[in-house]
């Protein structure tokens, strides 16, 4: 039985934007500041986990926790003019709106970065929630009701598991379509312009 309201969270970098751009400027200058070699190219291949798993490969750990001070400090200036929607992204929202629901953005990013780049690209969610990754998400998804939960990972799958809410991926990060599946998403689409076709179907179910 579906809760009431309808609540739907989504995961935010490579589900509802191409945050790439802006994270590749963003390692690149903090690159640049700590006289430090990133490899930015790569780093945008593993969007996803918390930004301490990449900050590790390149920084010592006893660095880490400084260094990701800095890199969210440069983040407002130079990460969020070059990221964009994800094709689908507003259309999903207005799907979940149109049918009463309430949107729920549950993110590993740290939440005021991700709030910076909802409201400049005019997503405005009922419910944000940042720094919560893998099985932690699920704790966010059941505070609120979340019965699915969408993701472009499979810690978004694993998110969705812990919640007890329905996994629904999306192919447009890191992980492609066949290893979502593999991974056990109740279903894969291969961008959010199939969510709102999806929704009609599971609330007919």
């Amino acid at each position: 039985m579906i809760a009431s309201p309808l609540t739907v969270g989504f995961d935010l970098d490579m589900t509802l934007i191409d945050s790439r751009p802006g994270i590749h400027a963003t390692m690149t200058e903090l690159s640049r500041r700590t006289g430090v070699f990133i490899d930015a190219d790569a780093a945008v291949t593993r969007l996803g986990p918390p930004l301490e798993e990449e900050l590790v490969r390149w920084f010592p750990e006893e660095r880490v926790a400084a260094v990701a001070d800095e890199y969210r400090a440069l983040y407002p200036d130079h990460a969020i003019i070059p990221t964009t929607a994800l094709p689908g992204a507003a259309e999903a929202f207005a799907a979940i709106h149109e049918r009463g629901g309430r949107v729920l953005v549950v993110t590993a990013k740290y939440g005021p970065s991700a709030a910076l780049h909802l409201e400049h690209l005019g997503l405005a969610p009922d419910v944000l929630v940042g720094w919560h990754w893998g099985p932690k998400k699920g704790e966010a998804l059941k505070e609120h009701g979340a019965t699915v939960y969408v993701g472009d990972h499979i810690g978004d799958i694993l998110g969705a598991r812990a919640a007890g809410a329905v996994a629904v991926s999306v192919a447009t990060g890191p992980v492609s379509a066949a290893d979502l599946a593999a991974a056990g998403a109740d279903a894969v689409l291969a961008d959010l312009r199939g969510f709102p076709a999806w929704l009609d179907g599971y609330l007919a179910a």
